[in-house]
């Protein structure tokens, strides 16, 4: 019988995309690693490969068709024998999950990082001499974090090794089973909705038209990047309980370290780097962080996270809208690393070629529009993070040292919080050991 390929999850929030792009046809074989189709979600274009031998019988649904919903058949795959049937893609509609399959013969797609050969999955050696199979994304993320494969148990299909198998590796968990059910916190029961507090409606679109002309306006559809946006900014700001704190900090020392450290930088190769003030604001944040733990936190029913390391998000900003890359396990890498690497995410955000793991997670964000001119603002919340800073241009302007006033470049900073999780004297404990790294920069080196 031939078993459906669905519509692959990218990430764990993805609920649907579009089929950008098909990389094989009917009647092409396909092997275990074999990327077919490119699939975009709201921020990314991302390649999907094969888990398992087959010939693509028929193309279910056509390229370029937008808003195919997470599990929904999207090609079907033969095994040796079978005849393939006609394709009957459809150019403008995702096609509906077939009734006459049961559901536990699909096939599922594996999600890639871009760019990846289209190669067959490559087998490794495992510490006791067996052979185990790994998916290249996961050959690559071992790599990059020196991890030995052949040391970890695959919980991919046949005891592969794939993407979440590496995560755990990396946070220096153990790999659980294929059996293993995931662990889960405790989750308290929902607020009565007799005591919920209604939400507000928007202003209906046609209310909002009509107060305007036909002919002066132009009606601009949204894309998925726009409308994500708006989702969730507009679900922060009605679920998490914000408030602001802010303080100046003096650039002038971090100002002349920067000039110095730029001065001694090698000229190029690959230990090159050229430090902006945004790279010390991502490493002060994330020594803060160490400093408060407590504040380094996220909010759940079932309890607090505390984290472990400071993963710190820069949003990013792009055609449309914007991207919060993260820097991981910022606190112990050093300025140059962090400069080099924050670049590399930035170039590769404004192509929008960033893997769903590259911006998903972390324990805080930075919103930087100093570049800008502007001199403060309050940044949003992005769940499920607790906090967030709003960075400011350094300005110079009077300041009063004692009993005498002098010149210094002065950089407002505001911190918003999630009062849940952190309150105002633990919010202001972290934005003052934030400023003591700012202001003193020498300490971020040691």
């Amino acid at each position: 019988m031939p078993t459906p390929i669905l519509m692959p999850a990218l990430s764990p929030t993805m609920e649907e995309g579009k089929l950008a792009k098909w990389l094989v046809k009917a009647g092409d074989v396909v092997k275990p690693g074999k990327v077919i189709a490119e699939i975009e979600t709201d921020k990314a274009t991302m390649e999907v490969e094969a888990i398992d031998d087959g010939v693509i019988g028929e193309i279910l649904v056509a390229e370029g068709t937008e808003g195919v919903k997470v599990n929904t058949p999207i090609a079907m795959i033969l095994a040796e024998g079978e005849k393939a049937g006609t394709s009957r893609a459809q150019p403008t509609q995702a096609a509906a999950p077939r009734a006459d399959v049961p559901m536990q013969t699909v096939v599922p797609l594996r999600p890639v990082a871009p760019p990846v050969a289209a190669t067959a999955m490559p087998a490794v050696a495992s510490s006791s001499g067996a052979r185990l199979f790994a998916s290249p994304l996961a050959r690559r993320l071992a790599k990059q974090a020196n991890l030995d494969i052949g040391a970890m148990t695959g919980t991919g299909p046949h005891g592969r090794i794939v993407q979440r198998d590496i995560a755990v590796a990396m946070q220096g968990g153990v790999t659980p089973l294929p059996t293993a059910a995931p662990s889960r916190l405790p989750v308290t029961a929902a607020p009565s909705t007799s005591n919920a507090v209604a939400l507000a409606q928007p202003m209906a679109d046609d209310k909002i038209l009509a107060l305007y002309d036909k002919a002066n306006y132009e009606l601009v559809p949204h894309d998925g990047m726009r409308r994500i946006i708006a989702q969730r900014l507009t679900q922060s700001k009605q679920t998490v309980p914000h408030f602001y704190l802010s303080l100046d900090c003096r650039l002038d020392e971090l100002l002349r370290a920067r000039e110095r450290i730029n001065l001694a930088s090698p000229k190029d190769g690959p230990k090159a780097y050229k430090l902006s003030v945004n790279d010390f604001v991502i490493k002060a944040l994330a020594l803060a962080l160490q400093r408060v733990p407590a504040a380094n936190a996220s909010w759940t029913e079932g309890g607090m996270l505390r984290h472990r390391h400071s993963d710190v998000g820069v949003a990013v900003a792009v055609e449309g809208g914007l991207f919060t890359p993260i820097i991981k396990h910022a606190e112990l890498k050093t300025l140059g690393e962090i400069s080099n690497e924050m670049k590399d995410l930035a170039e590769r955000a404004r192509k929008r070629r960033l893997a769903p793991h590259e911006y998903q997670g972390g324990t805080t964000s930075i919103s930087n529009l100093g570049m800008y001119g502007i001199t403060s603002f309050d940044a949003v919340i992005n769940p499920p993070h607790a906090t967030i800073l709003a960075v400011g241009a350094g300005i110079k302007q009077p300041v009063v040292t004692g009993e005498t006033i002098g010149i210094a470049t002065v950089m407002t900073c505001t911190l918003s919080c999630d009062h849940r999780v952190v309150d105002g004297a633990l919010g202001a404990e972290l934005l003052n050991a934030f400023k003591g790294y700012i202001e003193d920069p020498v300490r971020m080196l040691v």
